[in-house]
């Protein structure tokens, strides 16, 4: 393209999402060019190891162990390490010279996101990160552009291939969670420690940067309220199942009168709910908002591929902005909306009892739900020979507060062995 400006272009790792970085920028070079409007040229890529294999056929000469090096020739850094440091010193290095910056670091930009806007602001670069919360899926730039002007009410989302993969498993072949934590592992959906995915940390990452986008302030990954799967048995599966409803687990970030919620937790949906028919390892984000109604965002989560799009949609969108000389704002905080406390929300629940086979028993429940002014919607008894009688109760709309003070006098009961589960239930 004559004329056209020439971008230097600095990749910090080279994992599996790097490597497909370098090479489409490598390989699609003439068609990027002509799509943002300037050349992007590779300078180099910075690694930790030269002699570790690579995921893709890339020229030796552009490895080098300088990342401030690389990053002090650089007007566009993409940084793909992850983790906290030093990745977060390498990127404010880049935005505090000006050069742009493009990250999928979900940890980094959930924690450290409104501080990493305003150097970009500062400096006249741009902070752009659409690979951190749902690999291919073009979430972030549809909440941040296409629905700055309507007023987003919430955003629901199953936004963590892993537990996804592992609760589909379970509901379509009945098997308990190790066993299908197991496979998933066998079969690289989990890693050999799974606890950010199982434990809800990585959903809770992805649901402070989606919160703090859609209501335009600045919420942090430890203010999410977060619980993750390792307790939901195959019994809880079978149950929700015969009651119409699957079990995913949900990032949620809401707004309410009072203010805003965010929380991650496994839920219970119906199953005509559209993230009810997202299965295996793949991702969906809910959107509700004011004008244009219910939208759902679908796609690969996760992989080399798809997260490498994700990340190149970010680098075509700054060349463009660099090479028309009207750089966006980074991260405008416009309110500050209350963050609810966890106990404040409104929610459902979905209790299941082990309890007494005798008379009396539904009655003293029921006095419990109504000394707490909590109303049940439905209830279902199921009697097993070993396991003794079994009630699964779906509430209607309560606090989190009376709720949860329900289901701890319910343990005081006489009648009630023990409270099996307790889950919340989403959607309409």
């Amino acid at each position: 393209m004559s004329g056209e400006k020439n971008l230097k272009v600095a990749l910090l790792g080279c994992g599996t999402v790097g490597a497909q970085v370098a090479r489409i920028l490598l390989e699609d070079a003439n068609e990027l060019a002509a799509r943002s409007g300037a050349g992007l040229q590779l300078i180099g890529i910075a690694v930790r190891n030269l002699d570790a294999k690579r995921d893709a056929a890339l020229p030796q000469e552009l490895f080098t162990t300088d990342a401030p090096g690389l990053i002090a020739q650089a007007d566009v850094v993409i940084e793909l390490l992850g983790g906290m440091e030093p990745a977060g010193e390498y990127i404010a290095a880049a935005l505090s010279k000006g050069a742009s910056v493009i990250t999928g670091n979900k940890a980094l930009i959930a924690l450290k996101g409104a501080e990493l806007n305003a150097l970009a602001s500062q400096h006249g670069a741009q902070l752009r990160y659409e690979a951190a919360v749902a690999g291919a899926i073009p979430i972030l730039r549809p909440i941040a552009d296409s629905l700055a002007g309507d007023h987003i009410t919430k955003v629901m989302g199953i936004v963590n291939g892993t537990t996804n993969f592992i609760l589909d498993a379970m509901d379509t072949t009945g098997a308990a969670f190790d066993d299908v934590l197991a496979e998933a592992q066998a079969l690289g959906y989990a890693e050999a420690d799974p606890t950010a995915d199982v434990g809800g940390h990585d959903a809770a990452a992805k649901a402070a940067i989606l919160a703090s986008l859609a209501f335009h302030t600045t919420v942090s990954s430890e203010q999410v309220s977060t619980q993750g799967i390792t307790e939901v048995t195959a019994a809880d599966v079978a149950a929700a199942s015969a009651a119409g409803y699957v079990i995913k687990l949900l990032a949620i970030a809401e707004r309410a009168e009072a203010g805003i919620s965010v929380r991650v937790y496994p839920a219970l949906v119906r199953r005509s709910h559209p993230l009810a028919t997202v299965h295996g390892a793949f991702n969906a984000v809910f959107v509700e908002a004011e004008n244009a109604g219910d939208l759902m965002f679908y796609g690969a989560g996760a992989g080399g591929n798809p997260t490498a799009s994700a990340v190149m949609g970010d680098v075509v969108a700054v060349a463009r902005q660099i090479a028309a000389g009207a750089p966006l704002p980074n991260g405008s905080v416009s309110q500050a909306p209350r963050l609810l406390d966890f106990e404040a929300i409104d929610t459902r629940y979905w209790i299941g009892l082990s309890v007494k086979d005798q008379p009396g028993v539904l009655a003293a429940i029921a006095t419990v739900f109504g000394e707490h002014g909590v109303s049940i919607e439905s209830m279902s008894q199921q009697v097993d020979a070993e396991a003794g009688a079994q009630l699964r109760i779906l509430t209607h709309q309560g606090t989190e507060a009376a709720l949860a003070s329900t289901v701890e006098a319910l343990t005081a009961l006489d009648a009630v062995h023990c409270v099996l589960s307790v889950m919340r239930v989403e959607g309409n």
